[in-house]
């Protein structure tokens, strides 16, 4: 009878490994669907060009477009990126100044992707590789970051935030954050 109980118990902690595994990685599933690698071809490459992270990328790009490459804000941003005709123009005297691309060449996924990746990359340098700092000035621009930067109520060594006064861009700064922690935890050690 001892036996057949040791039997029994083995097959259901057996059967409770499996479900465990199919929850998980159904669970895995879903999250990989919220926090998706596409564009992968142009992201890594980028990425790679610019020396980041490309899971950094990959959230700028959720967090902007939700990889919709139509996407149009309210601020007349538009592409995977959400550049701005300002942005866009900036980014193109200092990458592209020779090539015939306009405003609206940035619905095209490569090009959103290669212009957005400069640009963040910009931010990334300017501020010391600091992602909250960085995040805040793809969101406000660097005027707005800069004028931040000069209160010591916001920094602590100017030259990288450690608030954001502003709801907008607090916000986003927290989602950058949140993404970019479950892309390293869904993707990291791949």
């Amino acid at each position: 009878m001892r036996n057949k109980t040791i039997r029994i118990l083995i097959v259901l902690l057996l059967a409770l490994a499996v479900l465990g595994t199919g929850v998980f990685f159904g669970v895995r599933a879903v999250l990989e669907q919220l926090y998706p690698c596409k564009y992968s071809e142009y992201v890594e490459y980028y990425a790679g060009k610019y020396g980041m992270d490309p899971y950094l990328l990959y959230t700028f790009i959720r967090t902007e477009s939700g990889f919709d490459p139509q996407a149009h804000s309210e601020m007349d941003a538009i592409g995977l990126t959400q550049m701005t005709q300002e942005t866009f123009e900036w980014v193109k005297s200092k990458i592209a100044a020779d090539e015939d691309l306009v405003f609206e060449d940035l619905r095209e996924p490569e090009v959103s992707i290669r212009f957005g990746s400069y640009y963040i990359y910009r931010c990334l340098e300017r501020y010391d590789w600091d992602v909250s700092t960085a995040a805040a000035a793809y969101h406000s621009g660097w005027t707005t970051v800069d004028n931040l930067l000069e209160n010591g109520e916001y920094t602590l060594n100017g030259r990288t935030l450690t608030s954001f006064p502003y709801d907008n861009m607090s916000h986003y700064v927290h989602k950058i954050g949140k993404a970019y922690e479950w892309y390293l935890r869904l993707y990291g050690s791949e």
